[in-house]
């Protein structure tokens, strides 16, 4: 992967402002998502949104030859899961719906977790845990501090908990480019790593399964599911390191208005 680019005040703005803009698909969806969707009719529903009120650019579409606006991945599917015209969410599911847009030539990138209908204790305990374990990551993020102190925040919250990390997929830099340097891992050591400075921006995405971390991929070379059958959860936010902490950019209105936020 090529050098980390760091970003000036400027171009903060910028990524701040596409920030923002996903934060209010996410906003239209919280009214959308409901027993009896489609997965594919919350991709439909975004890609308008994103291009006709927005007037923005869904990057996933076509990035890597993906074919969609966004992934859901539902119940067991850990990530990259396909939008289907025949999938309808069913009370007691959960969906990841990982959603990328551009404005102004830079990319922002979020996912949050959708709770579809009344769900099992279960379900919601691993959904609550890996909220939270994205935020013991994101709460490392300072200059001078490391990407082996985010993932270590995160393992050490996941697995107190009596879930598992998976390892095959990590955040990563983000700006005019989905995929920049550096890899943030969601396990590893405290002080290990690339050392965090002001301008850096990445994502942290932890992905939990509630049994094993083992996966795999299914023939549409996309769609990863835990190889046990466990449920999987995943939260995502885009974080730049600011002189004294960070800043969410991809911060919702939700939490905005939450105290301990």
């Amino acid at each position: 992967m090529s050098q980390v680019v760091i970003k000036d005040a400027a171009q903060l703005e910028l990524m701040r402002r596409a920030g923002q803009l996903l934060a209010e698909v996410f906003a239209d969806l919280d009214r959308f998502i409901r027993p009896g969707v489609t997965t594919m009719q919350i991709n439909d529903r975004a890609e308008a949104y994103i291009v006709e009120t927005l007037r923005a650019r869904p990057a996933s579409k076509g990035q890597y030859g993906f074919p969609y606006a966004l992934n859901t991945s539902v119940d067991q599917v850990v990530c990259h899961g396909m939008p289907d015209a025949g999938q309808v969410l069913a009370a007691g599911s959960i969906v990841n719906v990982d959603i990328t847009l551009e404005r102004g030539g830079y990319i922002a990138d979020s996912s949050k977790m959708y709770c579809v209908g009344a769900i099992s204790e279960e379900a919601r305990r691993l959904v609550d845990t890996t909220y939270a374990a994205l935020w013991k990551g994101i709460e490392q993020v300072r200059p001078g501090a490391t990407l082996g102190d985010i993932g270590h925040a995160i393992q050490v919250h996941a697995e107190a908990a009596g879930y598992s990390v998976v390892r095959e997929y990590c955040g990563h830099g983000i700006g005019q480019q989905m995929h920049e340097a550096p890899e943030v891992l969601h396990y590893g050591q405290r002080g290990s790593g690339l050392k965090l400075k002001p301008g850096m921006v990445f994502t942290i995405e932890p992905m939990i399964n509630q049994k094993g971390r083992g996966v795999r991929t299914l023939r549409d070379g996309w769609t990863v599911i835990t190889r046990d059958g466990g449920l999987s959860a995943q939260w995502e936010h885009m974080v730049a390191v600011t002189a004294d902490g960070y800043e969410v950019l991809t911060l919702r209105e939700e939490e905005r208005k939450a105290a301990c936020r």
